[in-house]
């Protein structure tokens, strides 16, 4: 029923992979279709080189129950069911533990924007949550890893277009993007920004963030309302 869907966040899920950003079973795509009230995303565990679009979940975007599909659905289902629910706005989400992310992630460490690499792609640090807490942790550790991104997004009066990637404390990363393919290519432009920002820690002290006249001439030339980055 949902063949289109499925198809697209089969191939997401296998570039993923194909990027080295999810060695093993380490991550998960999910793609939206809220017409349809539904979401796709990878099942639990499955090598991605047996992935096919038969095996990929469809999920209720009403209750997160399975409503296509064989398999378990990703142990984050209900990470991404709660973000989705959270963010009208939002339409495709990767989970992938890359290292580099991950490294800031275990710090506790937003990853600051040094430079123009990281004003093309987020218009702020890319930033870490709290940690969770024992209670959250021990009862719906996933579906609070959701409520705890969301958060710190509304806290923070932050948006998941602008600032299309978090760290999640003592875990790893999620990207966020227009589609299935936008997200995985922000989860692999989060990873080099990640590598580039600690190889600039490690090189200088005291670095200063980007200026902002940089920073906003780079992030809006390519996603403001005048963009003139690419082609028409």
């Amino acid at each position: 029923m949902y063949s289109k869907l499925k198809t697209v966040v089969c191939d997401a899920n296998k570039e993923l992979h194909a990027h080295g950003l999810a060695p093993f079973t380490w991550g998960n795509v999910s793609e939206v279709d809220r017409a349809a009230g539904v979401f796709a995303i990878k099942p639990s565990g499955v090598p991605y080189s047996e992935l096919t679009p038969e095996k990929i979940v469809v999920v209720s975007l009403a209750d997160g129950s399975v409503v296509e599909g064989d398999y378990n659905p990703s142990s984050d289902t209900p990470t991404h069911y709660v973000l989705y629910k959270e963010f009208s706005n939002l339409n495709a989400i990767v989970h992938t533990h890359s290292v580099n992310a991950s490294a800031f992630a275990q710090a506790g460490c937003s990853i600051p924007a040094y430079g123009t690499t990281h004003a093309d792609f987020s218009y702020t640090a890319v930033p870490c949550t709290r940690a969770l807490t024992d209670a959250e942790v021990n009862g719906e550790y996933e579906y609070n890893t959701g409520i705890v991104i969301a958060e710190h997004f509304k806290e923070n009066i932050l948006d998941v277009n602008s600032t299309p990637a978090v760290l999640v404390r003592s875990h790893a990363p999620f990207a966020f993007g227009k589609n299935a393919s936008d997200a995985v290519h922000n989860a692999a432009v989060l990873e080099i920004v990640a590598e580039m920002a600690m190889k600039t820690e490690l090189i200088g002290k005291d670095v200063p963030e980007i200026d902002d006249f940089l920073s906003d001439k780079h992030y809006f030339r390519k996603h403001g309302a005048n963009a003139y980055y690419g082609q028409k």
